[in-house]
């Protein structure tokens, strides 16, 4: 039986708009009755390209989110899952006015619209932990459904050690919203992607990950080139089509 928890970082940029010319045909090439689960794009806006072929997760990215247009389309959208803050660590909100916006405007979200709501998405390192544990105190009459990482490394060992130490201190299945390797080596990064979908895929207390991710260009200079999951003409890289089909994933001979 096919386990569904891979969800598709597809980047906003592959949908076309106003000043993007994008590549909406890129998504006719994934295969939705494999192991991918769900779409996202870091935004509040459904790709139009999806055309209902999977669920979607609306994304509150930042406070701008919070109000205006995309506020609304959060509020009446019918998906059923929507996620709050991709690394609020990194991005100068602190977790009492997360904590604000959570009780304010999540909270009745959930009640009202009967969504489920993943936690604010960290970074790995001390400053996310931390972030994260003043924020998971203030809200803990009204905790989230889901708890949200992030996990960029070199080393599969070590990001299985983070998980499982996330797991161990707070009891929500966990949303990987991102998670990629760094390593320049080609094949260091194939062996980390291989490790962590099977282990993932394999973890019940995991409802869901995404590998980053399906964009035609580097985001930035952090995450490896041998990570990508698009080329810069659209077309999918061997290591997209292996996960979107291969279950479990082997390395490549």
């Amino acid at each position: 039986m096919v386990v569904k928890k891979r969800c598709l970082l597809w980047d906003w940029t592959n949908s076309s708009g106003p000043g993007n010319q994008g590549v909406p045909w890129a998504l006719d090439q994934c295969n939705f009755n494999g192991p991918l689960s769900s779409v996202s794009n870091w935004n509040t806006w459904v790709p139009p390209e999806l055309k209902g072929r999977a669920p979607y997760r609306p994304m509150i990215h930042l406070e701008q989110q919070l109000s205006g247009p995309e506020w609304d389309w959060v509020w009446n959208s019918d998906q059923p899952i929507v996620q709050y803050f991709n690394e609020p660590d990194k991005n100068n909100i602190s977790p009492e006015r997360a904590a604000q916006a959570w009780y304010g405007q999540m909270v009745p979200l959930r009640q009202q619209k009967g969504k489920k709501l993943v936690g604010p998405a960290v970074a790995s390192d001390e400053n996310g932990k931390n972030w994260l544990a003043d924020f998971m105190n203030r809200v803990r009459d009204q905790p989230p459904d889901f708890l949200g990482l992030h996990y960029y490394g070199t080393n599969g060992n070590d990001a299985i050690r983070y998980l499982e130490e996330m797991h161990s201190k707070y009891p929500q299945p966990i949303v990987v919203s991102e998670i990629a390797s760094t390593d320049r080596n080609a094949g260091s990064v194939w062996n980390f992607t291989v490790q962590l979908a099977n282990y993932m895929d394999n973890a019940d207390w995991i409802f869901e990950y995404g590998f980053f991710g399906c964009m035609r260009t580097l985001a930035d200079g952090f995450v490896s080139p041998d990570a990508q999951l698009m080329q810069p003409d659209g077309h999918f890289t061997e290591l997209m089509w292996k996960l979107q089909n291969e279950q479990p994933m082997i390395p490549p001979s």
